[in-house]
């Protein structure tokens, strides 16, 4: 017999005894697998905006020459409203894209600049609506900060937790145990906007209506949930 018979002689011989192990083993019983969750509602405290402009025309350096102007001025107004850790400026996206005729061939550019602004003092990011004059007011987004959500995280996690031992020990005892013993279990969070913010076109309109009028923005951040969900399954005895 050549050696390469004999390994494979040896190989069909451990795959035969390990199927007829796990044969003559009785199925896992007694698993149960269960869900949880709890919920808590926090005011949303981060104000973010989104500004842009877009300009268009036969040149393309000379689009580029306008779009920077306008965020330069843009930048410099907002710069000077920046906190760290309360308000924050960065510059979004900006591009330029040649505009092409019906007929075939570019005939022009246009282009797009954006400016983000975010943060937690909401009355100063609110302010920049009226002070903003060289780009208009694309988007407004209330959202919930890293810290306000860990905050209660801890505390929703430990409801559904309790939640999820407490189904635990209730099922084995209706199904005749007297107690489990955790298998596994996994433990994921998420937090969801519960009321979306009313656009504020009109806002905007009024504001470049009236140059140098500073009016802020009215906005309202409604509420987030802050969720925990729990799942595994344990084994009763």
């Amino acid at each position: 017999m050549s050696q390469q018979t004999k390994v494979l002689a040896m190989i069909s011989a451990s795959l035969m005894a390990l199927s007829a192990q796990a044969q003559t083993q009785p199925a896992l019983q007694g698993v149960l697998v269960l869900t949880a969750s709890a919920v808590q509602e926090v005011s949303k405290d981060t104000l973010t905006l989104a500004f842009s402009v877009q300009k268009e025309g036969t040149d393309a350096a000379a689009v580029q020459g306008q779009l920077k102007l306008a965020l330069d001025a843009a930048l410099a107004e907002a710069r000077k409203a920046a906190k760290p850790g309360a308000l924050e400026v960065q510059t979004g996206g900006f591009g330029l894209y040649p505009r092409y005729s019906p007929k075939g061939g570019v005939n022009g550019w246009q282009g797009q600049a954006e400016l983000l602004v975010e943060g937690r003092d909401t009355a100063a990011v609110a302010a920049l609506v009226g002070r903003i004059q060289s780009m208009t007011l694309a988007r407004v987004a209330w959202g919930l900060s890293r810290e306000a959500r860990e905050k209660v995280e801890a505390d929703v996690a430990a409801q559904a937790i309790a939640r999820w031992r407490q189904k635990a020990d209730q099922h084995a005892k209706q199904f005749g145990y007297s107690g489990y013993v955790v298998r596994e279990v996994n433990v994921t969070g998420s937090d969801q906007m519960l009321h979306s913010p009313v656009p504020m076109v009109k806002m905007r309109t009024m504001a470049a209506a009236a140059p140098g009028a500073e009016a802020a923005l009215p906005t309202e951040g409604g509420k987030a949930q802050v969720s925990v969900n729990v799942s595994g399954s344990v084994q009763m005895r």
